[in-house]
C-alpha cells in the first residue's frame, strides 16, 4: 500500500472534496475517455446518486460536474472564468468541451439527482453519459467518488493501487508494522514516508510540494482570518474567525486572558480554512474538504505559539500527518458518506496529532499513541450537515477536531508510547462503527442536527 503525501494533501476548492473535487475530476476524466474513442459524440448527461443526490446541491455537486465536462480541474480552478462558463452553459445548453466541440447539455433535464436507493460500489456514485445525434446513450461510465478527492470507476473500485508496496523501502500497511520497521530501522516515522516518496520522485520535487502544501494551507488561513460577511448557501452563516481573531488580538498584553483561551486560537484557525472552504475557496484536503481545518490549523498553533517551533520542520509534520491519513484510508475510511464525520474530522484530528507529537520530539510510539488517542475520541461521530452544507456542524468541528489533536499529542508524550488500545485496532474499530451507522448519519442530511433545526 502506498499513497503518496500529494494523494492526502491535494490542492482543490470546497466545499466537499467528495461531492465537490471528486465529481469535478470524474467528468474530466470522462472527456478524456470521450476524447479516445471513434463515436460521433453530440450531447452530454449526468445522473447522481446517493450521498451525491440527497446533498449534491448544498455541496455544489451540479456546478461541479457540469464544469468539469467544460474541462475545469480542482488545481487549476478559476472561480471568475468558472462563473462565465455556467452562465453560457444555461444560456445556450451547450457545452464546449475541447477536443470534442459543442455539445448538447441542458442542466435542467440532463442532469438528474436520483434519490433512490444509491449505487452498488460505493455512497457517492454518478453515472456520466455520451448521446449521438438522436439522443440515445452511446458511451457511459459510473464513477464512484470516494473520499479526499478520490475518484475510481465501477471497474476500478477494489483493484489493487497502480503503485505496489513491493516497490517502496518501508512498505508499511498497518501501524504495527509501521512501528517494526521504525524499530529495526532506526527512522522515525516521517523519514520513512520521506524515503518511500523517493521512490517515484526528486527530494527537490518533494520538497517543492511540500512547501506548496504550507503555503495554500497558510494563504487560506489568513483569507479566512480577513474576511467578513455571510456564507453562501441559504443558511445565513455569518464568518466568525476574523472577529475572533481580532477580540484575541485586543485581549493580548491585559494580563487577563485563562489559559484556555488558547484554544480559541486554535479554534480561530480552524475555523477561517472551513468558513474559506465553505465560501469555495482554494482549500488542502486534509485528508478532506470538510476537515481542512484540523491540520493547519495545529501547525499555526505550533509555530505561532510553542517556543521553538520553526517552518523548516513543517514538512515532517505534513510527512508525519500523511503517514497516518494513509493507513486510515486504506484499512478503513476518509469518507463522510461511507463512515460519518469520524472517518473525516477524526481521521484528521489523527493526523494532526500524530504530526505534532512528532515535531515535538515524540517516538514513532509516542506518535501512534497521539494518533490513537485522538481518534478514539471521534468514533461514532455523524456527518449530519445542515442543508447538506458544510457549515452547521462542519465549521466548529474543525475547531474542536484540532483541540483534540494538540492534547492527544500533549497526552501521548507524556507517557512512554505504551498504551492499552493499539491504532490499528482503533482504525478498525472506526471502520465496523461506519459499517453499522444508519445511512440517515453518513452525508444525507437526513438525520441527526441536519433535521433538528429551528423552524423560523
Amino acid at each position: 500500500m502506498f499513497l503518496s503525501v500529494f494523494d492526502m494533501f491535494k490542492i482543490g476548492i470546497g466545499p466537499s472534496s467528495s461531492h465537490t473535487m471528486g465529481p469535478m475530476v470524474a467528468a474530466a476524466r470522462f472527456l478524456a475517455h470521450l476524447r479516445g474513442l471513434s463515436f460521433n459524440v453530440t450531447g452530454l448527461r449526468a445522473s447522481l446518486h446517493g450521498s451525491l443526490a440527497f446533498t449534491g446541491v448544498g455541496h455544489a455537486t451540479d456546478r461541479a460536474v457540469i464544469l468539469g465536462l467544460a474541462g475545469f480541474t480542482p488545481d487549476g480552478y478559476d472561480a471568475e472564468r468558472a462563473e462565465a462558463t455556467l452562465a453560457q452553459i444555461h444560456r445556450t445548453s451547450e457545452i464546449e468541451a475541447e477536443g470534442l466541440g459543442r455539445l448538447r447539455f441542458q442542466p435542467k433535464s440532463d442532469l438528474i439527482f436520483d434519490y433512490g436507493p444509491p449505487l452498488p460500489g460505493h455512497a457517492n456514485g454518478l453515472r456520466l453519459m455520451a448521446t449521438d445525434a438522436q439522443g440515445d446513450v452511446i458511451a457511459q461510465e459510473v464513477y464512484y467518488s470516494i473520499g479526499g478527492g478520490f475518484v475510481v470507476t465501477e471497474a476500478e473500485l477494489g483493484a489493487a493501487p497502480a503503485k505496489s508496496a513491493a516497490v517502496v523501502p518501508y512498505p508499511f500497511e498497518s501501524a504495527a508494522q509501521m512501528l517494526e520497521m521504525a524499530r529495526s530501522s532506526g527512522k522515525s516515522i516521517a523519514q520513512m514516508k520521506r524515503a518511500n516518496e523517493l521512490a517515484f520522485i526528486g527530494p527537490n520535487t518533494l520538497d517543492q510540494g511540500v512547501r506548496r502544501i504550507w503555503q495554500v494551507m497558510n494563504d487560506c488561513i489568513e483569507r479566512g482570518l480577513s474576511a467578513e460577511g455571510t456564507l453562501p448557501g441559504g443558511l445565513h452563516v455569518r464568518r466568525r474567525a476574523k472577529g475572533i481573531r481580532e477580540a484575541l488580538e485586543r485581549e493580548r498584553g491585559l494580563n487577563l486572558t485563562a489559559p484556555h483561551v488558547i484554544n480559541d486560537w486554535i479554534s480561530t484557525y480552524a475555523m477561517a480554512v472551513n468558513e474559506e472552504n465553505a465560501a469555495g475557496g482554494q482549500v488542502v484536503t486534509a485528508p478532506t474538504n470538510g476537515a481542512a481545518g484540523v491540520v493547519p490549523a495545529t501547525i499555526r498553533y505550533w509555530l505561532d505559539h510553542v517556543p521553538g517551533a520553526s517552518e523548516v520542520r513543517v514538512g515532517e509534520f505534513l510527512l508525519t500527518a500523511a503517514a497516518i491519513g494513509g493507513l486510515v484510508k486504506h484499512n478503513a475510511s476518509i469518507s463522510g458518506a461511507e463512515c460519518g464525520c469520524q472517518a473525516e474530522v477524526g481521521s484528521a484530528s489523527a493526523m494532526a496529532a500524530a504530526g505534532l507529537a512528532a515535531v515535538l520530539g515524540g517516538t514513532p510510539e509516542q506518535v501512534e499513541n497521539a494518533a490513537e488517542i485522538a481518534l478514539e475520541h471521534h468514533l461514532g461521530m455523524t456527518c449530519d450537515p445542515v442543508k447538506g452544507l458544510v457549515q452547521v456542524p462542519c465549521i466548529e468541528r474543525n475547531g474542536l477536531g484540532a483541540i483534540k489533536a494538540v492534547s492527544a499529542a500533549s497526552l501521548a508524550l507524556r507517557g512512554d508510547g505504551s498504551h492499552f488500545m493499539p491504532l490499528d485496532n482503533c482504525i478498525e474499530a472506526m471502520r465496523q462503527t461506519g459499517a453499522d451507522m444508519s445511512e440517515k448519519y453518513k452525508e444525507t442530511a437526513l438525520g441527526g442536527l441536519a433535521v433538528n433545526i429551528p423552524n423560523c
